[in-house]
């Protein structure tokens, strides 16, 4: 790890972003947030971009929380200026085109649970351990946690969490909805090479457009969503990509993307 607070590596188009403060568990502070958000728009106009993956350095903690030291002083105006920076970046996560994915070790805590949230999914190890502790600091969670966390696992399952500032091991987070899966520790990087292999060898126009229709689906009804699908669908034909996967399949080979 170089003294960078953001480590990024491009592995052919899949990108890994480290949150890289492992002595303070990766805690996310105005300057963590800012070389986050540089990174992301870099990302933005990436013209082969396949797939982000985020963590955090170490084995200890994803991210354990918003700064405290740096937010305890802060004025309102302050504390304002502080969650939009942080929810103007999250949000850029959570947009960006393609698929999100958080690797998660150990401590995934407040806005690191935040940061979790805004992915696509989250893959867990044994050890994380998840929770919105805000409540026992004497503030509520200020990077989306309350609106993010309820259309994740649930209103009421949300409210427990938020209001009781209670941790959940990795096999509730999962049990709720708040992850996707939980492996040991020591898989978690042969399941990275595994994904990154499988998002590698999807159509990448399809893989957007497949997020797109989910995510812009989910705040439109029925009907709307259906035909916001039906339209992307169809945008599919207009191009070599599944011209080529479909005569891939016909001719029982691998398609070439």
């Amino acid at each position: 790890m170089s003294d960078a607070v953001i480590e990024k590596v491009d592995n052919d188009g899949v990108v890994r972003l480290t949150i890289n403060r492992p002595k303070a568990l990766n805690a996310l502070n105005s300057e963590v947030l800012s070389a986050l958000e540089a990174h992301l728009v870099e990302l933005e106009a990436h013209p082969s971009l396949r797939a982000v993956l985020i963590t955090g350095a170490g084995e200890k903690s994803f991210v354990a929380g918003a700064d405290i030291t740096e937010m305890r002083d802060k004025t309102p105006e302050e504390a304002r200026a502080f969650a939009s920076q942080a929810l103007r970046t999250i949000k850029r996560l959570e947009t960006l085109p393609v698929p999100v994915v958080a690797l998660v070790n150990g401590f995934c805590l407040g806005g690191g649970c935040e940061l979790a949230l805004a992915c696509d999914w989250a893959v867990a190890s044994d050890n994380a351990i998840f929770g919105q502790p805000e409540v026992l600091l004497g503030v509520i969670p200020g990077f989306g946690g309350t609106q993010r966390l309820p259309r994740r696992v649930g209103p009421a399952m949300a409210i427990d969490l938020v209001t009781t500032g209670r941790k959940i091991d990795a096999q509730e987070a999962l049990r709720i909805g708040l992850v996707n899966r939980v492996m040991p520790q020591a898989e978690l990087e042969s399941y990275v090479e595994e994904l990154t292999k499988q998002l590698k060898g999807n159509g990448p126009l399809s893989v957007r457009g497949a997020k797109q229709a989910v995510h812009d689906g989910m705040d439109q009804d029925l009907d709307s969503a259906l035909a916001l699908e039906t339209s992307l669908f169809a945008f599919c034909f207009a191009g070599q990509e599944q011209k080529e996967g479909m005569s891939a399949f016909v001719e029982k080979r691998k398609p070439n993307f």
